[in-house]
């Protein structure tokens, strides 16, 4: 069951590493195309109020964020809500018995931590 545990979390950390890298690339390409805007196509005129709405919207997706889950909207609070998310997705649909698994490593580790998924 370890190992079957340790894929799983494998697989969720490959799933959410791949959302924050796909993130990043949104942002580049965002600041490019603002760049771009700003510098050759328009005006620093125009393009304040756009960047002013883009960085409220981005503040609002964050207090929402906190909002749902309670964690610190930042970047290592998304990491642990997505892989969370994920890991609980594969369990399912690997059919892994969590209360078994946890059953047998209290009985086989009895005084290490329980970490429960999901708290």
């Amino acid at each position: 069951m370890e190992t079957q545990k340790a894929k799983i979390d494998s697989k969720a950390n490959s799933l959410v590493r791949r959302e924050l890298w796909v993130g990043l690339v949104y942002l580049v390409v965002q600041t490019a195309g603002f760049m771009r805007l700003t510098f050759w196509e328009l005006s620093w005129d125009v393009m304040e109020p756009v960047c002013f709405f883009f960085t409220s919207m981005y503040f609002m997706a964050a207090y929402t964020f906190f909002l749902k889950t309670s964690k610190e909207p930042s970047f290592e609070g998304f990491y642990q809500s997505r892989f969370t998310t994920k890991q609980k997705r594969l369990i399912r649909a690997h059919n892994f018995d969590m209360e078994k698994y946890d059953k047998l490593k209290s009985m086989f580790y009895p005084h290490s931590e329980q970490v429960k998924i999901g708290d």
